[in-house]
């Protein structure tokens, strides 16, 4: 049988549900609350996905915990700067408590669960998800050598349609053998969150959103 070896450690890299601050490009369609409703039940999704794994579980928050992180999470600040230097300090707050492997994953695919129970780095240094959007939703280091790890992301430009092929070519020009895990739909806009509803309709996220778009379909929610 085919060894198989899976993160020990997930991290969930995240910001607080707050509105205005999340998920900007729902808020046209169901305005700053329901935006940050549908980011809070993304966010939840997420977390429920990692806690029924047999991993060290870590959220790496921009932002004040609540009530709302499960039992079972280290919640750890996030570093300052871009995306690219809060990646490389997630990996090393993480690597400093935890051997590796470790994942880290994002709070915008609730529909990550059988993906993320499948997660395999035997034969790999890293593993990485691409988003179909051109960005990733999640990447792992097989090893915690922390001196290279702003070498990994620091100056790997975010936020762009070629961010994930970006990152990509970083961590095959330092050497690491990469895995591609399967490529999934990130939730950004009215359109993206429609179609992960229908991919993961029992999901915290699927119901909230569909209660989101209903009520701005009838007049009652807030879209402009």
């Amino acid at each position: 049988m085919r060894p198989v070896e899976p993160p020990r450690t997930v991290v969930v890299l995240a910001k607080e549900p707050v509105p205005g601050r999340v998920k900007t490009r729902l808020a046209p369609r169901v305005g700053p609350e329901g935006a940050a409703d549908a980011a809070a039940a993304a966010l939840a999704d997420t977390l429920d996905a990692v806690a029924a794994l047999p991993v060290h579980r870590v959220l790496v928050l921009d932002g004040a915990p609540g009530p709302w992180v499960p039992p079972g999470f280290d919640v750890l600040p996030q570093t300052g700067g871009g995306l690219d230097r809060r990646l490389a300090g997630a990996f090393d707050d993480v690597l400093r408590r935890h051997p590796g492997p470790v994942l880290l994953v994002g709070m915008d695919t609730p529909q990550l669960a059988p993906t993320l129970a499948a997660v395999d780095l035997h034969g790999h240094d890293a593993v990485l998800g691409m988003a179909e959007d051109g960005g990733f939703w999640a990447v792992g280091l097989r090893s915690g050598d922390r001196a290279l790890l702003d070498g990994l992301f620091v100056g790997v430009p975010m936020s762009e349609p070629t961010t994930g092929a970006a990152q990509l070519a970083r961590l095959r020009a330092h050497g690491l053998d990469v895995g591609l895990l399967p490529t999934l739909r990130d939730v950004d806009g009215p359109d993206d969150a429609r179609a992960v509803a229908a991919q993961a309709p029992a999901s915290r996220f699927a119901r909230r959103w569909r209660e989101l778009d209903a009520a701005t379909a009838t007049g009652a929610g807030s879209a402009s």
